[in-house]
C-alpha cells in the first residue's frame, strides 16, 4: 500500500486496507470519515500527526523504516498504543471470536464434525494470548516508570510469534480439515475473525521492533 501522507484520506486508506480501522480506533476514530485527510483527523482529535503517521505507515507497510524515531517520539505515547492494542483484544478480539465459535457449535450437528477440537484448540491459544497480555502489562508499566528497564527482552515477541503459529495452524485446520455439517456463515464469521486475529498480532509485532524497541534502548542507554 501507499505511504499514508499528511493530504492523505483516511477513508480512502480504510477501504483499501480495512485492517487499518482497529488502529484508528485506538486512536478514539470511527467511521463515517468523510473526506477527511490525515492533518483534519490529527486536529480533529488533537493528535501528533508525525507519531500517527508513524503508526499507521510501520502497521500498514512491511518495507516502511521510520526515520528520526529516536528524536520525534516518547516511549509514553507507545506504551499507550500498546496498551489498548491489549485492551481491543480483550474487548473485541477475543470475545467476537468466541461468540461466532459458540453459535457455530450450537447450530451445527454435532455427530459428525470435529468444531469441538478446533474449539479446544482455540481455547489452548486463547489462554497463551491471556497470559502474554498480563506480561504485556506489568512490563510495559515497569519501563514506563522506570523501575523493570534490564527486563526489555521479556517485550520481544517470541510468544506472540508463538500465537501467530498457532493461530496459523488453526486456520489450516478450518480450510484443509474441518468435515462435517455445519453452519456455513458462522464457519465464516470465525474463520475471518481468526484471520483478523493473526493480522494485527503480526502488524503490531513490526511496530514493537521497528518503533518500541529502538526508543526504549536509546532511552535507557
Amino acid at each position: 500500500m501507499a505511504i499514508i501522507k499528511y493530504d492523505s484520506k483516511l477513508c480512502d486508506m480504510v477501504i483499501e486496507e480495512p485492517s487499518t480501522l482497529t488502529v484508528l480506533n485506538r486512536f478514539g476514530i470511527y467511521l463515517g470519515l468523510g473526506d477527511k485527510t490525515l492533518t483534519d483527523v490529527c486536529q480533529e482529535m488533537q493528535l501528533d500527526i508525525e507519531f500517527f503517521s508513524t503508526i499507521l505507515n510501520t502497521y500498514i507497510n512491511e518495507n516502511y523504516f521510520p526515520e528520526d524515531i529516536l528524536k520525534s517520539h516518547s516511549i509514553n505515547k507507545l506504551i499507550e498504543y500498546f496498551h489498548k492494542t491489549n485492551e481491543y483484544y480483550l474487548r473485541f478480539s477475543i470475545p467476537n471470536i468466541d461468540r461466532h465459535f459458540n453459535s457455530l457449535i450450537q447450530r451445527s450437528s454435532a455427530d459428525n464434525n470435529n468444531l469441538g477440537l478446533l474449539r479446544n484448540f482455540f481455547e489452548e491459544v486463547k489462554n497463551e494470548l491471556l497470559t502474554r497480555i498480563e506480561s504485556d502489562k506489568t512490563i510495559l508499566n515497569a519501563i514506563l516508570s522506570g523501575t523493570n528497564s534490564n527486563e526489555m527482552q521479556l517485550l520481544k515477541p517470541e510468544s506472540e510469534d508463538l500465537i501467530e503459529d498457532k493461530l496459523n495452524d488453526l486456520i489450516n485446520m478450518f480450510v484443509l480439515h474441518l468435515k462435517g455439517n455445519y453452519d456455513i456463515n458462522l464457519c465464516q464469521a470465525v474463520l475471518i475473525s481468526i484471520m483478523a486475529l493473526k493480522k494485527d498480532i503480526n502488524q503490531n509485532n513490526r511496530l514493537r521492533y521497528r518503533i518500541l524497541f529502538p526508543l526504549i534502548e536509546h532511552h535507557y542507554n
